[in-house]
């Protein structure tokens, strides 16, 4: 087994493979502002994806998350929309599974420049047949739909990097 990590490592640092928060660094640099525009239609849902964001800049991009006035990068987001729709029925006709898609619509601000992006994440869940969408599950379903918007993201400006080497 040891074998088998230490080869595994040697192939990767031969091959010149990197991390993708490595080519994300290049593009957002070392620090990082967030800022989430509130929903007035949705403020819950606002302070949801905050979190999710905010934890994406500090272990998906690996920078140092900052005030708006000492960030290289600042990343300002609005929530597009947020959807649930129905995807399996039971026997009698009841939803048994929802997809939440959540959209995010990111503007990026690095040394003057503004570049816009879209991300959206998806997330299926099970409820019980017959029932409503608890609050709990819908603000887990949210969570993880924008914790996969942020990591469509992170593959975007990674992308980003790799092409500006």
């Amino acid at each position: 087994m040891k074998y088998w990590i230490l080869s595994t490592l040697i192939f990767f640092a031969g091959c010149g493979y990197q991390p993708a928060s490595h080519y994300a660094k290049n593009i957002l640099g070392e620090s990082v502002s967030t800022e989430v525009v509130i929903s007035m239609e949705d403020p819950q849902n606002t302070v949801i994806i905050k979190d999710a964001v905010d934890t994406a800049v500090l272990t998906k991009f690996r920078t140092s998350l900052v005030p708006k006035n000492e960030a290289s990068t600042h990343l300002k987001i609005s929530i597009g929309s947020v959807l649930f729709t129905p995807l399996r029925y039971d026997t009698n006709g009841y939803v048994i599974t929802y997809r939440t898609t959540v959209t995010m619509l990111i503007s990026r601000t690095t040394g003057g420049k503004i570049t816009n992006h879209s991300a959206h994440g998806t997330y299926d869940f099970d409820i019980e047949p017959n029932a409503i969408i608890s609050d709990q599950a819908r603000f887990e379903a949210i969570r993880q739909g924008a914790q996969k918007g942020i990591d469509a993201f992170v593959a975007q400006i990674a992308a980003l990097g790799v092409n500006s080497k």
